[in-house]
């Protein structure tokens, strides 16, 4: 998964109109935790009875990432997911590959790093995502007794014997 460019500080989020969808899709972000699909939140508010296209769907969630108002992560099969954007300017996520959680992460060294690579090679107006994908302390701890129910039952969980692990 990587991030789109988050807005930078300076950039002033453009003049939307206020509509009854836009409302409906910030609303429903307000409820979310963590990122969610344009299907799944398509759903959701489909659900609640808010009258929101999934076509209007995806245009608010591309307006609102244009705006930095939701973080977006892209998959490897290219599908964007998003969420309310906790963290004001530039910042990367700490991804759990299990669940799907993400923690905002600011990473200093990063940025002085792409800024020093990108003057080396003359590049300017760059850009970068970094996304770290490890296991969170609720997956460690789920892995664990996976493991250890698998080992009780003479295999290795998650699949078969000497397969590896998660």
């Amino acid at each position: 998964m990587s991030e789109s460019p988050a807005r930078r500080p300076a950039e002033k989020p453009r003049e939307q109109r206020v509509t009854k969808q836009r409302l409906a899709v910030s609303a429903a972000l307000d409820k979310l935790e963590d990122f969610v699909s344009t299907q799944e939140l398509h759903r959701m508010l489909h659900e609640e009875g808010a009258a929101v296209s999934l076509a209007t769907t995806y245009r608010i969630l591309q307006s609102m990432s244009e705006d930095g108002l939701v973080d977006v992560l892209r998959g490897d099969d290219g599908e964007a997911v998003y969420r309310r954007c906790e963290a004001s300017g530039h910042h990367h996520h700490l991804v759990c590959r299990r669940c799907g959680k993400a923690v905002d992460i600011e990473a200093p060294s990063v940025e002085t790093w792409a800024s020093r690579v990108a003057r080396e090679h003359g590049y300017t107006a760059v850009e970068h995502t970094v996304e770290v994908f490890g296991l969170c302390p609720e997956c460690t701890l789920a892995v664990a007794r996976e493991r250890a129910a698998g080992e009780q039952g003479g295999r290795t969980a998650g699949g078969p014997p000497g397969a590896p692990a998660l």
